[in-house]
């Protein structure tokens, strides 16, 4: 199976975008941009790009929905010097969430949204090695508020049994830390930070009772690429709770967090020049809520 991927919703900015974001961090690129014709948003462009060899996809699909602080990125700095760079340039044009400065749980840190809304925690982490450059992390918030650490268990045990996690990488998480008595609104236990590991790659989570007025949506959602008929299967029954928002390899789960479960091969047949071939896919899977893949690859053979 071929690494979980986050999924970025935007109106009409996707490939400036990821060009802005690849030419802040070396070892960055874009890989592809398409565009895919004829869907209910018009022709919508998909981009992919790689951040320190981590797969982004962003797609141009219309003003529907809008980042939000629920979902985040952490972005590992190895130095002050480097958190500095990239907060400067990250927070033109943005908004400041947590000033940049010293924090107890790092000597220099801050959470923006930036120009285009999208979150970002920039860290000088305690531990000087780290494996992944940037990390999402989600923030459990009105109904899902308490719910980090039960989500954690849900996450691990749907992963730790898909039919081709072995080879994966390794499944499992941990709390850090959590909220303490008087520390209200949150409760006592609450998780203030927890980290898990889903085939191998890392997350964050966090509990917060304080008002807000968003919660996860579609404007960021975690793509599965699925080898087989029965992986697609397997994702769609373990994570999918909501009928309504089952469309196109897109589901919900039960804390609102939307997945996309879809075939591997999608991108090949996404990202070719064959334009007649990935016109007869896209019209293929914009009829199909859980995708078919013997279907997609008819389609894709023509």
């Amino acid at each position: 199976m071929q690494k979980i991927t986050p999924h970025l919703w935007f109106d009409r900015q996707a490939r400036e975008a990821a060009e802005f974001y690849v030419s802040l961090f070396p070892g960055s690129r874009l890989t592809s941009v398409t565009t895919l014709p004829g869907t209910p948003s018009g022709d919508c462009d998909l981009v992919s790009f790689e951040f320190a060899g981590q797969p982004f996809m962003a797609i141009s699909a219309g003003p529907m929905f809008k980042f939000n602080p629920s979902v985040s990125f952490h972005a590992r700095c190895s130095t002050e010097e480097e958190v500095d760079g990239v907060w400067e340039k990250l927070s033109a044009g943005g908004k400041i969430l947590m000033p940049l400065g010293s924090y107890p749980f790092s000597d220099r840190y801050g959470w923006l949204e930036d120009r285009y809304g999208l979150s970002w925690q920039v860290i000088l982490p305690r531990a000087t090695e780290f494996q992944q450059k940037f990390m999402p992390t989600l923030m459990f918030v009105g109904k899902a508020c308490g719910k980090a650490e039960e989500a954690m268990g849900f996450y691990a045990s749907v992963f730790n049994s898909a039919p081709s996690s072995a080879a994966a990488g390794e499944t499992k998480g941990t709390v850090l830390s959590r909220y303490g008595k008087g520390e209200d609104p949150d409760a006592e236990g609450a998780v203030r930070y927890e980290q898990f590991s889903l085939l191998g790659q890392e997350f964050g989570a966090m509990d917060s009772a304080r008002e807000h007025r968003f919660a996860f949506n579609e404007a960021i959602s975690f793509l599965v690429p699925c080898d087989t008929q029965e992986e697609i299967d397997y994702f769609w029954g373990k994570l999918s709770a909501d009928p309504r928002a089952e469309q196109c390899g897109w589901l919900k789960d039960k804390y609102g967090l939307s997945w996309q479960i879809a075939p591997a091969a999608m991108r090949d047949w996404l990202d070719s020049q064959d334009h007649q071939r990935m016109a007869r896919v896209t019209q293929a899977f914009l009829k199909m809520k859980k995708f078919d893949l013997a279907a997609l690859q008819r389609a894709a053979a023509g």
